[in-house]
């Protein structure tokens, strides 16, 4: 607390302390993103300390322009600072100035004007095709109860075999697996619907729980039901996929949604062409699924470096 009050002028602090307190009760945020706001403007205002010459005042706050917002993130990228780290830095400010701005003290429009940086785009994580199969069989299901293993069987086996999120394929409902269907009608974000193949197999795991549910699936209802009977929750798949892990010794990127990229990964590994994995995928553009072609290469430059006798 003596550094703080070295950095800066004490009716400023105590102002932070109040935006402090109300994001804590009023909007009730979570501690670690509490204790990040308060290192990101402690860290502000130690660079103010030097920036200014002397702890930093209202008046100091209310003069700053973008240019001056600009320093803070250079030096926090000279550091060692990456992206995601300089943006909730930005963040944090932004979110401090709305609040002094709100009682009048502070004008907030230079933190306003000021981009935040980049982010990186991180690359899908999928499964080899050997762990994806391993997944969605029958023998590798965990759970004792035969028609439960039977359902997360079928559920996995959507996301890998149809490329479906998780909440796709817990919304449907035995009417989309029509007799002698080989498509599926999807809705997925911003209610756009597209067609995606059923494979056999992925059909076969599908009716087998149907056979083996102890519930009457209505046929505008859930198809696939927990183990009362409601409409089956993402948590509760989320946490097979845990102990999956676990038991196979899979990583820590095994979840549900990496089943989704591996049908993506797999399909353009085998020749796909990424329009069609843009539709199969449901993705408003098609830059959402370039992504794939970096993994795809990444993949390939792994095998190469592995393999290669001059690599």
């Amino acid at each position: 607390m003596n550094e703080l009050l070295i950095i800066a002028d004490p009716q400023l602090m105590a102002e932070r302390t109040a935006w402090l307190a109300s994001l804590a009760n009023e909007r009730r945020l979570s501690e670690h993103t509490l204790d990040a706001y308060e290192c990101d403007t402690r860290q502000f205002l130690t660079f103010l300390t030097g920036h200014l010459a002397g702890p930093a005042t209202l008046k100091d706050i209310h003069a700053l322009r973008p240019a001056d917002f600009r320093a803070f993130l250079a030096a926090r990228r000279k550091e060692g600072s990456g992206a995601r780290s300089l943006g909730r830095n930005l963040a944090g400010l932004r979110s401090l100035l709305r609040y002094l701005e709100k009682k009048g003290l502070v004008n907030a429009a230079g933190a306003s004007a000021v981009r935040s940086p980049k982010q990186p785009k991180s690359l899908p994580k999928p499964l080899s095709d050997r762990q994806a199969i391993t997944m969605v069989s029958d023998e590798a299901q965990l759970h004792e109860e035969p028609w439960i293993a039977a359902r997360d069987a079928a559920v996995f086996s959507l996301l890998y075999g149809c490329g479906l999120r998780i909440s796709e394929a817990l919304d449907l409902m035995p009417d989309d697996f029509s007799r002698g269907a080989t498509t599926l009608r999807i809705t997925g974000k911003g209610n756009k619907t597209r067609l995606v193949p059923l494979l056999t197999v992925v059909l076969e795991a599908v009716e087998k729980y149907r056979a083996l549910c102890p519930y009457y699936l209505e046929s505008q209802q859930p198809l696939f039901r927990g183990a009362r009977g409601g409409k089956l929750q993402q948590a509760i798949i989320q946490r097979t996929m845990q102990k999956m892990r676990s038991a196979f010794g899979l990583p820590e990127t095994a979840t549900p949604h990496a089943l989704r990229h591996s049908f993506a990964t797999h399909l353009l590994a085998g020749g796909g062409d990424l329009r069609t994995i843009q539709e199969l995928l449901g993705h408003a553009s098609l830059s959402t699924t370039q992504v794939y072609t970096g993994v795809d290469s990444s993949r390939l430059l792994e095998v190469y470096d592995r393999a290669h006798p001059r690599a």
